[in-house]
C-alpha cells in the first residue's frame, strides 16, 4: 500500500526531537511538511510586528533545512477546516502533527482529526511540546491539576523522567520517500513577507531576536558554554545586564518549539551530573522549564484560563475600567521612567527579563493601577515574543494575585525595586533617553529633582517627560486594604494579623 504523509507544523518549527515528523516518514513512499497560515488572523489577531517576525524567521529557517534535504515548506493560507479538504486530494493518506495540549488546540485537532477519518487519512498525534504527560499530573493529583508550584513540584519529583529527545531528520530518511518539489513551489507555497500580511517596516530595526531552528541551537550551545551557572545553582542575584536581551535567551525559541524541551531539559542534565560527578541534578536546575510545565498543567482542560469569568481557578476581583490609565501604561508613558523603561524595551524588542515583568504587572493590576490582569495579558500577548496562551494567562493571574499565589501585601516598590537592580539607571538611559543626562540620585524620580537641575538636564518633568500619574505610596496602600477585603470574603483566607500586615507594608515602602 502507498503512503502519502503530510506532516503539519504549527508550534514544533524544528527537525530535531520532532516524534511525528519520524512518524510522517516512516515507511512513507511521498512526504510533505505544510504549514497552515490563515490570513485573516493576521490582520485580526492581537499579534505585534516582532511576534510575526520571529514566526516568518522560523518559518523561512524551516524551508531552509528542508531545502538541504532535498525537501521543501508548503506554506498553504487559509484556516486548517477549509484547507485540509483540499490537501488530501494529494492522496494523503496519513497526517501527522505534535499535540497541541491547550484548550483551543485540542477542540481545533478534534474537529480535524474527525475529519481526516471522513477521509480515509490515518491521523498520528504525539507530545513533544511539554516534558511530561499532563494528564498524568492531573490523575496523580486526585484528577484536579495541582495548584501550587510546590505540589506540583512533588508530583513531578514521583514520575519517570522525560522521554529521551529524538535525534534529527536525516538526509537519508528524506530520500527513502522524495517528493517531487514543482517549478511553481515558490509561488504557490512561499512564506509572505511582513508587508504582504500588512506591516509597515519602514525604519523598523533589525530583530534582537531572530526566528528559527538554527539561531535556537546556536544559542543552546553558548547556553550551555555559560556552565558556571549550573556549578551555583542559586538564583543569581539579578543586575543591569541581565535586564537585557541575552544571545543565550530561549524563552522565545521554546515557544514556538524551535527549541525542544527535552533537549534543553537532558543538555541541562548531562552537564549538571559531568560537573557535580553524577549527582541526580535538583529540580531547581530546571526552573524556567518547569514552571512551562506548571502553568500548562493548569490551563489544559480550562478554557476560560485567559479571563476571570467563568475561570475556577481565578479570584473575583472588582477591577476597576481605565482605559486612558492602560494605555499610558501599555506605552511607556506612566511617569516612572523604571516601568516605562520596560514598557518601552518590551514594545522594541519583544522581550523583557522576568524580574521586569513582575514589576510591570504589579504596577498595573495590585500594586499600582487597579486595572485587571486580563489588559495586561492581552499587551503581552502582542508584545512578547514568548507569550504563550497558557504561560502569559498563568503568569498574570499570579503576579494580580489571582491565583497561585496569596502574598498580596508584598508589592514592588516602582522605584526603590528598580534602584536595587540597577543603581546607576543606565537601563533607563538606554530606553528612555530624554532622561539620559538626569544624575543617578534623581533617575528614578525624576519629579523630585530641583528644577535647575531638570533644566540642565534638558528635560523638564511635565513638559518633555510625564509627570507620575499615580501617587505609588497612597496608592498600593489603598490597594492593600482592598486586596484583603477581598482575600477575606474568600472561605479559604486564613486571616492575616493586622500588626504583620503593617510590618510587611513598611518593608515594602521603603525598599
Amino acid at each position: 500500500m502507498v503512503v502519502n504523509s503530510v506532516h503539519w507544523f504549527r508550534k514544533g518549527l524544528r527537525l530535531h526531537d520532532n516524534p511525528t515528523l519520524q512518524e510522517a516518514l516512516n515507511g512513507a513512499d511521498t512526504v510533505r511538511c505544510v504549514y497552515i497560515l490563515d490570513p485573516w488572523f493576521a490582520g485580526a489577531a492581537n499579534v505585534g510586528i516582532n511576534r510575526w517576525r520571529f514566526l516568518l524567521e522560523a518559518l523561512e529557517d524551516l524551508d531552509s533545512s528542508l531545502k538541504k534535504l532535498n525537501s521543501r515548506l508548503f506554506v498553504i493560507r487559509g484556516q486548517p477546516t477549509d484547507v485540509f479538504p483540499r490537501l488530501f486530494k494529494w492522496r494523503v493518506t496519513r497526517l501527522t502533527f505534535e499535540s497541541d495540549p491547550e484548550p483551543y488546540g485540542k477542540e481545533r485537532d478534534a474537529a480535524i482529526i474527525k475529519m481526516a477519518q471522513e477521509f480515509g487519512v490515518e491521523t498520528v498525534v504525539r507530545n513533544s511540546h511539554t516534558l511530561y504527560n499532563l494528564d498524568r499530573i492531573i490523575e496523580m493529583n486526585n484528577n484536579s491539576p495541582p495548584l501550587t508550584f510546590k505540589r506540583f513540584q512533588t508530583i513531578v519529583s514521583r514520575l519517570e523522567l522525560p522521554r529521551r529527545p529524538m535525534p534529527p531528520i536525516t538526509q537519508q530518511q528524506m530520500d527513502k520517500c522524495h517528493t517531487k518539489i514543482s517549478d511553481n513551489h515558490d509561488q504557490l507555497y512561499s512564506i509572505p513577507s511582513l508587508e504582504e500580511l500588512g506591516f509597515r517596516t519602514v525604519g523598523l530595526p533589525p530583530a534582537v531576536w531572530r526566528g528559527g531552528e538554527s539561531e535556537a541551537l546556536d544559542r543552546l550551545n553558548k547556553h550551555l558554554d555559560k556552565k558556571v551557572w549550573v556549578a551555583n545553582l542559586e538564583h543569581p542575584r539579578s543586575n543591569t545586564c541581565s535586564l537585557y536581551a541575552s544571545p543565550t535567551g530561549l524563552s522565545p525559541y521554546l515557544r514556538f518549539g524551535c527549541l525542544s524541551c527535552r533537549i534543553l531539559y537532558y543538555n541541562l542534565r548531562e552537564l549538571y551530573m559531568k560537573l557535580r560527578k553524577r549527582s541526580n541534578p535538583p529540580l531547581s536546575l530546571f526552573g524556567q522549564l518547569l514552571w512551562r510545565e506548571f502553568f500548562y498543567t493548569a490551563a489544559t482542560n480550562n478554557p476560560n484560563f485567559d479571563r476571570m469569568e467563568g475561570n475556577p481557578i481565578c479570584v473575583q476581583i472588582p477591577w476597576d475600567q481605565n482605559p486612558e490609565a492602560l494605555a499610558k501604561w501599555a506605552e511607556g508613558r506612566t511617569g516612572f521612567p523604571w516601568i516605562d523603561a520596560i514598557m518601552t524595551q518590551l514594545r522594541q524588542e519583544g522581550w523583557i527579563h522576568h524580574l521586569a515583568r513582575h514589576a510591570v504587572a504589579c504596577f498595573l493590576t495590585r500594586g499600582d493601577l487597579w486595572i485587571s490582569w486580563e489588559s495586561g495579558m492581552k499587551v503581552f500577548e502582542e508584545l512578547l515574543l514568548d507569550a504563550d496562551w497558557s504561560v502569559n494567562a498563568g503568569s498574570w493571574m499570579w503576579l494580580s494575585c489571582s491565583a497561585f499565589f496569596q502574598q498580596f501585601f508584598h508589592c514592588y516598590c516602582p522605584v526603590g525595586f528598580g534602584r536595587r537592580t540597577d543603581p546607576t539607571g543606565d537601563y533607563i538611559r538606554r530606553y528612555i533617553p530624554i532622561l539620559k543626562d538626569y544624575p543617578n540620585r534623581y533617575i528614578y524620580e525624576p519629579w523630585n529633582a530641583p528644577e535647575a537641575i531638570q533644566k540642565a538636564a534638558n528635560c523638564v518633568v511635565g513638559v518633555h517627560y510625564p509627570k507620575p500619574m499615580i501617587n505609588h505610596a497612597e496608592g498600593s496602600r489603598l490597594n492593600i486594604e482592598r486586596m484583603k477585603q477581598v482575600y477575606q470574603q474568600l472561605s479559604h483566607y486564613r486571616g492575616l494579623s493586622k500588626k504583620s500586615l503593617i510590618k510587611q507594608h513598611v518593608v515594602n515602602w521603603h525598599s
